[in-house]
């Protein structure tokens, strides 16, 4: 079993899937291994893309284009469905991915200069749903707030997902954008356990922190939904009540909810996490992910990656519609106003 590493979620720093050569650790047997390892240090790459607007044609995505301020994630969630992007820099999807961080400064400016091309056309553009924009680096670079304020200069929607209370710290843009129905928050709460959480999440903010900040959203006049994400089956399911109730305790209007999904590393990853932090539950876990993925860890078809299948996940999805009537929540959220946009450098029309 590897040594759990403190204030990470991944225990392991295996090589990526396109590398020639496979690294693993090994136990030469001088206990090396079990040993409490050293702490690891954060380190953070400027890089200059050309572009700043990702897009997809997903059909079980609710948005087609997005952005990622920030390459990996120092939250470190064992869960993170974006982990395998690393293997794509030649990095490991597990300790590299929340330890070595690239990030764009020159995000805002290429945001502006693509807002400006004459064949942009306006929709609710998303953030933090590849890597949070709000993870801790973000105190230091601010490259979320200035994408911001380019956004409600040009009055452009957006939909952030994040599981950081660094979002209040930009109450005062989103409240004046949500007041021209231009800006919307999803908080992501797993649980309401702060133990589960230290380990599960280990670098986001803690359960009651993310609820304060739906509450200050929620006060600021910010539109806000929380997502149960990811539904871990025998670890967190039991909450998915307690969970809802909470956000809508907080103010939250509406609720969303994804099942944990293993692609690639991350089945791996998952399974080391287990053995480290729950190895009572382990294969309870893992047989449970197989029921709704059909037999497999993972099923990556459209329609079916996020919700599941099977008897367990349609229990699932009954609780959670129950819930979210019982409480008032929406599911999801309202339509945003792409009618307002004005593109960089458009001259204003005074009505006479």
């Amino acid at each position: 079993m590897q040594a759990v590493r403190k204030g990470r979620g991944a225990a392991s720093n295996q090589s990526g899937r396109y590398e020639r050569a496979q690294a693993e650790a090994f136990d030469d047997g001088w206990g090396t291994a079990a040993a409490e390892p050293a702490p690891l240090r954060t380190t953070v790459t400027e890089e200059a893309p050309r572009r700043i607007i990702s897009r997809n044609d997903s059909p079980d995505i609710g948005f087609d284009r997005s952005i990622n301020p920030y390459r990996g994630c120092e939250h470190g969630c064992i869960y993170c469905y974006a982990r395998p992007t690393h293997a794509w820099l030649g990095l490991s999807p597990g300790l590299d991915f929340e330890s070595r961080l690239y990030a764009k400064p020159t995000a805002p400016a290429l945001l502006e200069k693509e807002l400006a091309r004459p064949g942009y056309r306006c929709t609710v553009l998303a953030i933090g749903t590849n890597t949070d924009a709000y993870q801790p680096i973000e105190k230091r670079y601010g490259i979320m707030r200035a994408i911001l304020e380019v956004l409600a200069r040009c009055r452009h929607p957006v939909s952030i997902t994040t599981k950081s209370a660094l979002v209040l710290r930009d109450r005062d843009l989103l409240a004046d954008m949500a007041a021209e129905n231009l800006a919307h928050v999803t908080m992501s709460v797993t649980t309401l356990d702060g133990r589960l959480a230290r380990s599960m999440e280990p670098r986001a903010s803690a359960p009651g922190r993310r609820l304060e900040a739906v509450a200050g959203l929620r006060d600021a006049g910010v539109p806000v939904s929380v997502n149960f994400a990811p539904i871990v089956p025998a670890l967190n399911d039991h909450e998915m009540e307690a969970v809802l109730e909470a956000a809508a305790g907080a103010g939250a209007g509406g609720a969303g909810y994804t099942l944990l999904r293993l692609p690639l590393e991350i089945a791996d990853l998952f399974r080391e996490w287990l053995e480290a932090h729950a190895p009572d539950r382990a294969a309870r876990v893992l047989s449970r992910v197989r029921d709704m993925r059909g037999g497999p860890l993972y099923r990556s078809a459209f329609h079916v990656r996020m919700k599941g299948e099977g008897a367990w996940a349609e229990m699932v999805s009954q609780r959670f519609a129950i819930a979210c009537r019982r409480l008032g929540l929406a599911r999801g959220y309202g339509r945003l106003d792409d009618t307002r946009f004005r593109p960089p450098g458009a001259q204003l029309h005074l009505e006479l």
